[in-house]
């Protein structure tokens, strides 16, 4: 068998329980609602010959590319609307002989003005992208380190896909500091990569499209 990756709590490709999200469908009136935003379980097996450690990222492939309409009362985020990425989890340096993270490891709850970045259980973490999402709010705004989990615009006509995706490197470590970012650690990686795996996950905040 080749290198894999598993999550317990959802089968690949199924929606992920509102607990791992960082919000969940409010009220007509408020249609957001804070979650649990517990980070999942998650293990590997299987790594090549000659790994020396692991990466794992976890990205939104499906992130509107213009805030326009999102979380707008009375419109909605169009199909149409071309996507990027959001990354939600960037760790590296996760020791060789690891084969998996905890539930919690990367987060519990949410943290006003964020996390950590640095040296955490597992390996080293970056900043995931609500760090540019909450910047400039005086209540929320700070460098996001660790593990915040999803939440789509509320009124996003689409679901979306979470990746999370373990790289098996030919390097003990990546050499990353500070707050580096998910495509920091994607360019860092090149040229180490002996083997990558995913488990992925649908979500949708909108109770009018299924997930």
């Amino acid at each position: 068998m080749g290198f894999s990756v598993h999550i317990d709590a959802w089968p690949h490709g199924a929606a992920i329980p509102a607990r791992f999200a960082f919000g969940q469908p409010g009220t007509a009136d408020s249609p957001f609602a804070p979650s649990d935003n517990i980070s999942p379980a998650i293990g590997w097996a299987n790594a090549p010959a000659g790994t020396r450690s692991f990466a794992l990222i976890c990205h939104d492939t499906d992130v509107p590319s213009s805030g326009e309409d999102v979380n707008q009362a009375g419109r909605q985020v169009p199909a149409s609307l071309p996507r990027v990425d959001f990354f939600h989890w960037v760790l590296v340096d996760i020791p060789a002989g690891v084969s998996g993270l905890d539930e919690g490891a990367g987060g519990r709850g949410i943290t006003a003005r964020g996390k950590p970045v640095g040296a955490t259980a597992g390996g080293v973490t970056g900043r995931n992208d609500y760090t540019g999402w909450f910047a400039g709010d005086p209540d929320m705004g700070g460098t996001y380190g660790g593990y915040d989990g999803p939440c789509p615009p509320w009124n996003d006509s689409i679901v979306h896909h979470y990746h999370f995706t373990v790289y098996a490197l030919d390097v003990p470590t990546l050499g990353l500091q500070g707050a580096f970012s998910g495509p920091d650690a994607l360019a860092a990686m090149q040229g180490h990569v002996l083997a990558q795996a995913s488990h992925m996950g649908t979500y949708s905040m909108n109770p009018a499209v299924k997930a």
